[in-house]
């Protein structure tokens, strides 16, 4: 498959990150009509233009990353086109032509967390240091960090979190799906849990791509002429198989008692919850009569207490509206997941979201800024 089909089929089908984004405005209400829709909106955009912004889902990659990670040259060729390892002025050009005043950047999935031992570790240890000593230093203000971390090293991984927050300033750490076929319930994983909350500060969950026998089982075809177009490896990603997996996750921590264990835990997800909205009504019913003698707390209760969630890559009034019906609006928190998805798109689709002006800052800078304790840069 050449590079300029591998482009194509890629960009339309989201491959690598967050699905494609359409910034898709519902200010709709059935007694008005579509031009009084567009107006309110127009209005509402003007009364927002000057919204600062916080994008906390921001991917880098790195030469080394995109070599280790990729799945063939047409890939790392996509993922420089889209400009992943561009941590210069191409990216500073976009956060500035969108409105977008910080990134809280973090490792392209799935990061280091293939790569074991000694190895793993000095590698997690390099990429943080490179943000440090790299576009951190260079445009003080416009970027943060989410600390990579040797997780195959759990020990290692705790002690790469402390150094990195205490030292470099990070902000806290992003894992990227399974580790070796763990997730953060495991309690091999607990020193890193509980190296967090000593910390306080909060691990995102992003997505990672399935076991080879869960591909297998849930994502393989058995027709070989839907390959040449990377459909599996789409449809386990970010198709569809990346926010199954971490709502899944997301289920596992509160089914087996991670934030009873560690009930000061903070955990961030994205996409608009992962699906989580779709399913609140049916996964609390549902889950809360099994675990009801097992788990301190009502089930749904975790989803207050322990979780933010971000907008990354759905830029969709409805689904914000149906996330706010579950969760406090002082637990969103806006990102775009560039360069996956386009940032002017979504800081233009927000500006025009009909919420109170409080409430939006709040998603657009202010939890952000109470989460990780952080400010905005004075321009």
């Amino acid at each position: 498959m050449g590079r300029r089909t591998f482009l194509a089929a890629a960009t339309a089908l989201g491959i690598g990150a967050g699905v494609s984004t359409h910034a898709i405005v519902s200010a709709a209400s059935d007694d008005k009509t579509p031009d009084q829709n567009a107006d309110k909106t127009a209005e509402i955009y003007q009364r927002d233009r000057d919204l600062p912004f916080i994008g906390t889902e921001e991917t880098f990659s790195t030469p080394t990353l995109l070599k280790l990670n990729s799945i063939n040259e047409d890939h790392i060729a996509f993922l420089e086109e889209i400009g992943l390892s561009d941590l210069g002025q191409r990216r500073i050009g976009d956060m500035d032509a969108g409105g977008l005043d910080v990134q809280i950047l973090s490792a392209h999935t799935p990061s280091v967390q293939n790569v074991p031992g000694k190895r793993g570790i000095d590698l997690a240890y390099r990429l943080n240091r490179q943000l440090v000593d790299g576009p951190i230093a260079k445009y003080p203000g416009r970027f943060k960090a989410f600390a990579t971390l040797p997780l195959q090293s759990p020990e290692a991984a705790a002690d790469e979190l402390e150094r990195s927050v205490r030292e470099d300033g990070f902000l806290g750490a992003l894992t990227n799906g399974h580790i070796t076929r763990k997730y953060l319930d495991h309690p091999d994983f607990e020193p890193v849990l509980a190296r967090a909350v000593a910390l306080d500060v909060p691990i995102y969950l992003h997505p990672g791509y399935p076991a080879d026998e869960i591909f297998e089982i849930l994502y393989s075809t058995t027709r070989p002429e839907y390959t040449k177009e990377y459909q599996p490896y789409i449809f386990s990603g970010s198709g569809y198989g990346w926010h199954q997996e971490i709502l899944t996750q997301c289920i596992r921590m509160i089914t087996y008692g991670v934030f009873d264990r560690f009930p000061k835990l903070k955990i961030i997800i994205g996409h608009m919850g992962e699906g989580l909205p779709f399913y609140y009504e049916r996964i609390a019913n549902d889950m809360g009569e099994p675990t009801e003698n097992s788990l301190k707390k009502p089930f749904e209760q975790y989803f207050q207490d322990n979780f933010w969630i971000t907008t990354s890559a759905f830029p969709q009034t409805e689904l914000l509206n149906l996330l706010l019906k579950y969760i406090s609006v002082d637990r969103v928190m806006f990102a775009t997941d560039y360069p996956f998805a386009d940032i002017k798109e979504q800081t233009d689709w927000f500006r025009g979201v009909d919420l109170p002006r409080e409430d939006k800052e709040k998603i657009a800078f202010r939890n952000a800024e109470e989460l990780f304790r952080m400010k905005m840069p004075v321009k």
